[in-house]
This record gives structure tokens, sequence and C-alpha cells, in this order.
């Protein structure tokens, strides 16, 4: 059986890495684990993952319609984690800035630093502040790993 490399950039195999967290095996024990694994779960259309770990303060009506619009829309093309203030469970939450390459009419990237908390034994992600997009230099190596030039990548 072919294994399938983690959409969140781990490098690990998924079933090993944020599949644990999508299927209920596991809960993320810090902040960025559950962001990776919320990157994995827009990458396999898995909007109840999404909506459950959504801090419940945050619910709208409508959550389910817009993730599956943005599902549709949208192809995650890699995810680069920038920054982590872990948090401890004491402290009750912890922050991860992180930028996320997508695809839906036009190449772009989501720069975001992402709020957590942590509130009956589980982690949720509460808000983020959007950034700046990143710029990269033509002859810098590309974001996604690939050993080329961005220019000759992701930067066409």
């Amino acid at each position: 059986m072919e294994k399938t490399v983690c959409y969140c950039g781990s490098q690990k195999n998924f079933e090993d890495c944020c599949s644990l967290f999508l299927t209920g095996r596991s809960k993320p024990e810090i902040p960025e684990q559950l962001m990776r694994a919320r990157y994995s779960a827009f990458c396999i259309k898995d909007i109840d993952y999404l909506i459950s770990t959504h801090h419940p303060s945050k619910h709208r009506p409508n959550d389910r319609e817009v993730l599956a619009k943005t599902i549709r829309e949208t192809q995650w093309l890699g995810l680069k984690v920038l920054k982590t203030e872990k948090g401890q469970v004491s402290q009750g939450f912890g922050y991860v800035e992180f930028v996320a390459y997508y695809k839906n009419k036009i190449k772009g990237q989501l720069h975001e630093n992402s709020k957590f908390i942590h509130e009956s034994g589980q982690w949720y992600y509460f808000e983020g502040e959007v950034l700046e997009p990143l710029k990269f230099a033509r002859n810098e190596p590309c974001w996604c790993g690939s050993n080329k030039k961005y220019k000759k990548c992701h930067g066409q």
C-alpha cells in the first residue's frame, strides 16, 4: 500500500500525522498540531473537523456552506509554519504564524497569525490576523521544497 505524505508539510506519513487527529484517534496537544490538522482537513475536504475545531463562540449559521464553497473553489498547494508560540494548557492559549499557498482563479497565499484557545481538554482555532503576503526573490529556493528556484516553480 502506497503511503501518502501528510498535507501539512511535516514530511511524515499522513496516517502517522494529521490523520490521527482527523479521525479522532488522538487530540492535538499543542496549537501547531491543530493548525496543521486543520490545513489537512481543508485539503481532504473534512468540513466536520473544521467546524468541530473552530471555537464554539465563533460559529455562524452558514459555516458549513461557506466552508463547502471555499473547499470547492480552492486547491491547497502547501503550508509553511513560520513561528509558533506553543502556549501551555495552563495558559489556555497559543499562536501560530503560517503561510498557506493556494490556487483558485489565481495562485495566492494566506499569511496569518492564528490564535488558539484550550478549553474543556481540547484546542480550538479562535481567530486569525491576516498579514501581508510574503515576498520571494526570484532566485530563492521555492517554498514548496521542490529544490527549484522560486521563479522556475511557483513564481511563474
